[in-house]
Order: structure tokens, then C-alpha cells, then sequence
């Protein structure tokens, strides 16, 4: 059965932004996170190893892979064949749109303001990544958009923290965040994938 993107959102407590410098990573660093029950995994492509990363993290029993920091027209293809199945961009243009609809990839794009909540949605996108979640007014916004925008679902990503996640989740217009504190650089160097799964088990009881 395929998943729909709120499907997918609404799997995941936090989505772990996840940015791979050493291939070697990506397959015990997925197992820990599906071990502690994060599966939704967004690879970025912010490092050369992305697509390779997607492409292995995939065939990890449990995870469910999306692809992130899509900023060209060119990744919606290569990230869709490398196995994921998701996409999230840090906005959204005219090209990405046209990318999204040939590749049959579903995106999350990022919006910041109201307007550009009004423009996605008008191009079919109502679920939506607020980005970046803090400085564009948090919790805060996020409860402003929902009176006018009721039909709008956000995972808000940018300057979350365990600590602040929860306020996030409770707003009846989020669906998951988006946080890079499940993957600390210092763990995933040491290879202590325990550190990772206790982390992500951690997150995935915030619900």
C-alpha cells in the first residue's frame, strides 16, 4: 500500500533531518533511529554522499526515506530512483512544482509566510514545511495560520529542540516536526548508534 504524504507525516512524532558525510553511516544510523522507533528519515542532499545514503538507508527493514534540501528541478528523478519516497524543499518555485508533478515524488515544500502558504496551496501542496519554524514566528504562527488556513497540515522545521517539540505538536494544524537533534555529529563519529536509538526513542514518545 503506498502512503500519502500525510500518511508519512502523520507516522512521525519528529522527522530527523539527516545530513551523511560518510556512506559507512547511513545504514547503522537508519537501523538505530527504526530501533528506537523513529522510521521516517529525511537524507538531505547537503553532502555528496545523499543519494548514496537514500539508496542504502531504504533497504533498512522499517524505514521509510524520504529526500531533502531539494533545490533543483534535477534531484526530484535521481532522489525518486535512489529509492526515496518523499521530498522536502526548503521553498517552493514554479520549477520544483513541475519537477514534483513529472516525478510523481510528493513534496513537502518549506513556506515561511502567509502568502507563500496561499501560493502552495493554490498549487495543489496542502501539506506544508514551515521553515525556518522559529524565526518565522513558531508556535505563534502556526496558530495564526490555522484560523484562515484551517486545511493546511505543517511539519515545522528549523530551531526545534526536544525541549520545544512538544508546544509544536500540540498545535491542531501539525502533524510532526522536523529535527536535526537526533543525529548529533559527535554520536554518529563515535559510531554509538545506542546514543541514537535512546534519542529517537526519546522523540518518538513525545506524542
Amino acid at each position: 500500500m503506498t502512503m500519502t504524504l500525510l500518511d508519512i507525516m502523520r507516522s512521525a512524532s519528529v522527522i530527523p533531518v539527516i545530513a551523511i558525510d560518510d556512506p559507512d553511516h547511513a545504514v547503522p544510523l537508519a537501523q538505530a533511529l527504526v530501533a528506537g522507533g523513529i522510521r521516517v528519515l529525511e537524507v538531505t542532499l547537503r553532502t555528496a554522499h545523499g543519494l548514496g545514503a537514500i539508496r542504502a538507508m531504504a533497504q533498512v527493514p522499517g524505514a521509510i526515506v524520504g529526500v531533502g534540501t531539494l533545490t533543483q528541478a534535477d534531484e526530484f528523478a535521481a532522489a525518486r530512483d535512489a529509492g526515496a519516497v518523499f521530498g522536502v524543499s526548503p521553498g517552493l518555485t514554479p520549477a520544483l512544482i513541475e519537477a514534483a508533478r513529472k516525478s510523481g515524488l510528493p513534496l513537502l515544500p518549506g513556506v515561511m509566510t502567509p502568502s507563500e502558504v496561499m501560493a502552495a496551496r493554490e498549487a495543489g501542496f496542502r501539506q506544508l514545511k514551515l521553515f525556518p519554524a522559529v524565526p518565522a514566528g513558531g508556535v505563534g504562527m502556526l496558530n495564526a495560520i490555522g484560523g484562515p488556513l484551517p486545511d493546511v497540515t505543517f511539519c515545522p522545521t528549523g530551531g526545534i529542540s526536544i525541549e520545544t517539540a512538544p508546544q509544536f505538536l500540540a498545535c491542531k494544524n501539525v502533524a510532526c516536526v522536523g529535527g536535526s537533534w537526533l543525529t548529533p555529529k559527535d554520536a554518529i563519529l563515535a559510531g554509538d548508534w545506542a546514543r541514537i536509538t535512546e534519542l529517537a526513542k526519546a522523540a518518538s514518545s513525545l506524542r
